[in-house]
């Protein structure tokens, strides 16, 4: 914290709330960092703030799933078009037995088509089991593609297309999209191709600095973000 210039006396640590989250993969550094509170006998691990399982670690009798029915953290499963509607009904009741609200929060990532087949079937047997779940689209890691320069990019209007998708099965079934998330950089890099600033293939080499998954840039967020708001409103005023 030193090194990047934050120690506890900084004003943003007393006056910006954030938190973290991460996949529980490396069982023995989650298990490493797991306490007990004191005050309730609740074991937390406290490695991120909201844990989740995915592809690789959601497996019904597995060790990651063990773990996690035992720590009281918030927890997230991340889905793809893969899931059957009637393993994440198990996998929620594992997960979450007593059906406590902001206990689950279900993170679809699947890409607009898939989501538009295979959402609906996963909300319809959350609700008939009478779960209660917070549901998020990841409209990223659905729509990777390798550009011809060999660079891995996301389409904008992939990315656009699954949220306006999420929105929509939302809508159609009666339920809540309760939120979105999304890789984002206030930096004017060219790591996502599209948008109103029309990066193409060509331009992802000018200001492509993301050592991981490329980032939505400030304009193209910016675009996305008033695409999300007018869906809210008109959602908020019953057009």
């Amino acid at each position: 914290m030193a090194a990047c210039g934050l120690t506890t006396d900084h004003p943003v640590m007393t006056t910006t709330e954030f938190w973290t989250s991460h996949e529980c993969l490396l069982l023995p550094y989650e298990q490493a960092l797991t306490r007990e509170d004191s005050t309730t006998g609740l074991y937390y691990d406290c490695s991120a703030h909201m844990l989740w399982v995915g592809e690789r670690t959601r497996q019904l009798d597995g060790a990651h799933v063990e773990f996690l029915r035992g720590v009281a953290n918030p927890i997230g499963i991340k889905v793809s078009e893969k899931m059957d509607p009637n393993e994440l009904v198990k996998l929620i009741d594992i997960l979450n037995p007593q059906n406590k609200p902001g206990r689950i929060t279900v993170i679809t990532r699947m890409g607009a088509e898939n989501l538009r087949l295979k959402l609906p079937y996963l909300i319809g047997a959350v609700h008939g089991a009478g779960q209660i779940v917070t549901w998020v689209t990841d409209p990223m890691h659905g729509n990777a593609i390798k550009a011809p320069c060999g660079l891995r990019t996301r389409p904008f209007d992939a990315i656009r297309d699954e949220v306006i998708a999420f929105f929509d099965v939302h809508d159609q079934e009666g339920s809540y999209p309760g939120g979105v998330h999304l890789e984002m950089t206030g930096q004017n890099v060219t790591e996502c191709v599209g948008g109103s600033c029309e990066i193409t293939y060509d331009d992802l080499n000018s200001r492509y600095h993301t050592h991981c998954d490329p980032r939505l840039n400030a304009s193209q967020s910016l675009e996305l973000a008033f695409i999300i708001a007018e869906r809210l409103r008109k959602r908020r005023l019953g057009l």
